[in-house]
């Protein structure tokens, strides 16, 4: 992470309650977020302590991407996971 306390200006955040359903869609909040933060990919990947290409994969939706580094670096974009039971589907929509 990064060193000696430093944190990320967090401002104009994802909003909240974003379902994800697929690595694509993960990739493209993290995506978002990183670009508000005005960070290059190569920049996130430094202050991440992992490579550029962890990067684009984790962006591009790779499924195979290891989990603890996706959640350490969501942490560092101020992102979190938060699981919860999904809403119960009407009838009409099955």
């Amino acid at each position: 992470m990064l060193p000696s306390g430093q944190l990320l200006p967090i401002g104009n955040s994802v909003s909240t309650d974003t379902p994800i359903r697929s690595s694509v869609e993960l990739g493209a909040v993290i995506r978002e977020q990183r670009k508000r933060l005005a960070l290059k990919q190569l920049d996130l990947a430094g202050l991440g302590n992992t490579g550029n290409r962890f990067i684009v994969d984790l962006e591009n939706g790779k499924p195979t991407v290891q989990l603890q580094k996706v959640l350490d670096l969501m942490d560092l974009l101020g992102l979190e996971v938060v699981v919860r039971t999904k809403a119960s589907r009407s009838a009409s929509s099955l």
